[in-house]
């Protein structure tokens, strides 16, 4: 494969990963918390000797949209959304993670848990506990529990260290390279569930353009194809 083969192909390659992005966004578009991800082409041009600079496409890193989601009313206790920036902090089996999903509920020990039995973590990062008798629970925008007067925990806010660092593990979590720390100033709301930042038409339309593009590239690469095999066949006789 000549040089022209080489850079449609890493082309074709980042255009598939970009589809893959897409349609996974498409299926979670209606996935509470869930954040919209694309993907970054950048390129690569390598000096060749006696010929001009050869210019590779690649597409291996990935772009997390953080933009607000629309939120819902729900009415639930343990239903919170953030308003702004930051994460929820929940404990998994793989470390702690970060997420914007905010449905939880009470498990058998008292302690708020996600669909998933990830542990909610508080402002000092430990879990938090509601005592089963606590009766209605309400909570201020800063994320502070109270049942009957009396403060129960305070739900912190958190961010990973290095705002570039942010990976997405699957579904709404997320790891913090470098650590996540806690951040000062958000607001948390009582009754409501945030829903997914993706806008579905915006994506199928991207999609469109994508495959469309996908399309051309295949076809110069059928094209340069047939065009070897005749030079090789004219030679050969």
């Amino acid at each position: 494969m000549d040089a022209a083969g080489y850079t449609a192909l890493t082309r074709q390659s980042g255009l598939m990963r970009e589809m893959q992005a897409i349609a996974n966004n498409i299926a979670n578009a209606s996935t509470s918390g869930f954040r919209r991800e694309g993907v970054i082409f950048s390129e690569h041009v390598s000096r060749l000797e006696d010929s001009p600079s050869l210019s590779m496409a690649r597409a291996s890193a990935r772009n997390i949209d953080l933009s607000q989601g629309e939120l819902s009313e729900t009415g639930g206790s343990f239903d919170f959304a953030v308003q702004g920036e930051g994460f929820f902090l929940v404990e998994t089996p793989r470390g702690n993670r970060l997420t914007r999903m905010g449905s939880f509920t009470p498990s058998a020990e008292g302690e708020l848990v996600n669909p998933d039995g990830y542990r909610l973590l508080d402002q000092g990062g430990t879990p938090v506990f509601v005592p089963p008798d606590a009766g209605k629970v309400s909570m201020a925008k800063d994320g502070t529990l109270s049942a009957n007067g009396e403060p129960l925990a305070r739900i912190g806010l958190w961010q990973p260290q290095d705002p570039t660092g942010l990976i997405h593990e699957g579904g709404t979590l997320f790891a913090a390279n470098g650590g996540e720390v806690p951040m000062e100033g958000g607001v948390i709301l009582q009754g409501q569930i945030e829903g997914s930042n993706v806008n579905a038409l915006s994506e199928i339309s991207r999609m469109i353009d994508v495959q469309r593009a996908y399309e051309l590239g295949q076809s110069f690469m059928e094209r340069e194809d047939n065009r070897m095999r005749t030079v090789i066949q004219t030679l050969g006789r």
